[in-house]
């Protein structure tokens, strides 16, 4: 990042549980509410002290149009104000906030997201991500997607179902030969290859730099931030592979080292986390994710804005001085995002 940008900082980062199930509403009001309090409290600021929000939910998801305007509840309209949405992960919302605070027209910007998810049938959901023409017509159910992917890479020696159960055994704490004697759910997928879906929300603050300093004493400092997309036809892509998350990761670290304390990575399969360690190319001595990552729960629609969250949260209690965070959005890792952070005054 040139050395004239901007200094841009995460200083607070709030998340409700990710559970299987939830009683609130599809707008996420109820989820949204206690991480704004948190975020308030934490930050010794109130509402009105935000410059500009913008959220990141599905339409799709909730079932009706327009859904995001229902969340604004949990903001409060009045007094007027500065708000906006994207339709995919809220790590695309908070890179929009980013943009907003680099333009120089705010200092003080929350990002939010929710998703919930048990409201409907997530696989027939997520069939509508794909080609309308081609491929949505057949209603294929993200796994068995997966599925093929996990298949090619090990058809073509890139990873086996050992390497993917050493993934799993990381998040879960049990043994890879007791995960490999489960049977398959989308062979060569178990159970513990597939992140279930959850309902959740999560929010983050960010800050100019003289603002950051204000609010928190190590903030977290975007280093690097980029996102690209891949074809959406699978028959042009090579599925064992992500360019785009290769692109986005070299524009990010370009000469600096990628051997980063953290790296918190949004894979919703085990396999995908080695599809993105290994375009990432990151050190040995990163730590993967230490907060489980999302197979403890693949929160849509904040899964990616945790991750990033999860990441600055490394660098403000001191457990890491650098680090990363990856996010991804669409079908088969089609679109993916990379941020890097570091504590300190460098």
């Amino acid at each position: 990042m040139s050395t004239n940008f901007p200094r841009i900082a995460i200083v607070g980062f709030a998340h409700s549980a990710n559970v299987p199930e939830s009683t609130g509403t599809t707008n996420g009001v109820e989820m949204l509410i206690p991480c704004f309090n948190k975020l308030y409290a934490d930050l010794g600021i109130s509402r009105t002290d935000i410059d500009f929000w913008c959220s990141g939910s599905s339409d799709y998801l909730a079932g009706r149009a327009f859904s995001f305007i229902s969340a604004i509840d949990a903001i409060g309209a009045v007094p007027p104000i500065n708000e906006s949405h994207v339709e995919m992960d809220a790590a695309w919302a908070l890179y929009e906030a980013w943009v907003k605070i680099a333009t120089g027209e705010v200092d003080l910007a929350l990002a939010y997201g929710f998703g919930k998810s048990s409201a409907g049938d997530m696989d027939q959901v997520l069939a509508l991500q794909t080609d309308p023409y081609t491929v949505a017509p057949l209603w294929p159910d993200a796994p068995s997607l997966a599925g093929l992917q996990a298949r090619a890479g090990i058809d073509a020696g890139a990873w086996s179902e050992a390497d993917m159960a050493a993934v799993a055994a990381r998040a879960t704490g049990a043994h890879v030969d007791e995960l490999l004697t489960a049977e398959y759910v989308r062979e060569p997928l178990r159970g513990s290859d597939i992140a279930p879906y959850a309902d959740a929300a999560a929010a983050i603050v960010l800050a100019s730099e003289e603002r950051a300093r204000e609010l928190v004493e190590n903030p977290a400092w975007i280093t690097g931030w980029d996102h690209r997309i891949d074809t959406p036809n699978f028959g042009a892509r090579d599925l064992t592979r992500s360019p785009s998350t290769k692109l986005a990761g070299d524009t990010v670290f370009g000469d600096r080292s990628r051997d980063v304390d953290v790296a918190e990575i949004h894979a919703p399969y085990t396999h995908q986390e080695l599809i993105v360690r290994n375009e990432l190319g990151l050190g040995e001595r990163t730590q993967i994710n230490p907060s489980g990552g999302v197979m403890g729960g693949n929160a849509l629609f904040s899964a990616g804005l945790q991750r990033i969250g999860y990441a600055a949260h490394a660098i403000h209690t001191g457990q890491a001085r650098t680090a990363l965070a990856h996010a991804t959005s669409g079908p088969l890792l089609q679109q993916n995002m990379v941020v890097t952070l570091e504590g300190g005054d460098n």
